[in-house]
């Protein structure tokens, strides 16, 4: 891990869809939600393609697909009941992906400072991370609701994950699985990889990251091969 550290001494991470499968606790959530203001359930495949873009949008898609979507007030209130029902079984279903805490314990160890950059509300993304024994593993947590609701792609969630890290953007790497979270590296200036299998709906190749890892085992390989 040496080269790493040479050229390399910050990793911001996306959460879902990058180190865990969360995406049937979020259906789950979100269907019992639907059902409280009768509205019809969500398939799983649905449900994944509208993550990634914070709670309210999530909602806001999935009162687009079972009918009409109310005034934006009320698009917020639902949005905060969703999470009521998410944060309480945020962690029923959801795993990490296989190698995901060894992978996070090797280049902690190796000197990396670590961070997560999501969209998840972070009391929310807190209480997974804490269920899940991942918590220990981040210096800095970054939620969509952290900077007053400023949301990737944005670049200022990931800069002040930076910040907080005590990295500059020319030595930080962002890892994540879809096109926000590629569009948020640019606009922060960060080398970027994404990890194949997320919840972006086209091929890994064709987000324009700087690489791409499968494996989690794989991917100190592939921070190297950025330097």
């Amino acid at each position: 891990m040496t080269s790493v550290q040479q050229s390399v001494e910050a990793v911001v991470f996306d959460l879902d869809g990058t180190l865990v499968d969360s995406a049937a606790d979020i259906a789950c959530s979100l269907n019992v939600f639907l059902a409280e203001i009768g509205r019809s359930p969500l398939p799983l495949e649905a449900v994944t393609g509208m993550i990634g873009e914070g709670a309210r949008t999530l909602i806001a898609r999935a009162l687009a697909a079972t009918g009409a979507v109310p005034p934006a007030d009320e698009v917020q209130a639902l949005t905060r009941r969703f999470l009521d029902l998410y944060e309480a079984a945020a962690a029923d279903r959801t795993t990490a992906y296989p190698g995901v805490a060894t992978a996070l314990q090797d280049l902690q160890a190796s000197g990396l400072r670590l961070g997560l950059c999501t969209n998840k509300p972070e009391r929310a993304t807190r209480l997974l991370l804490a269920a899940l024994e991942l918590d220990p593993l981040f210096d800095v947590v970054v939620g969509g609701d952290t900077l007053a609701g400023v949301l990737k792609p944005d670049p200022r969630p990931l800069l002040h994950a930076l910040d907080a890290l005590g990295a500059t953007v020319e030595r930080a790497v962002m890892v994540g699985d879809s096109p926000i979270d590629v569009a948020s590296a640019r606009a922060a200036g960060l080398r970027v990889l994404v990890r194949r299998g997320g919840y972006s709906r086209g091929p890994a190749e064709d987000l324009g990251a700087d690489g791409i890892f499968e494996a989690f085992s794989d991917l100190p390989q592939a921070i190297r091969q950025l330097s």
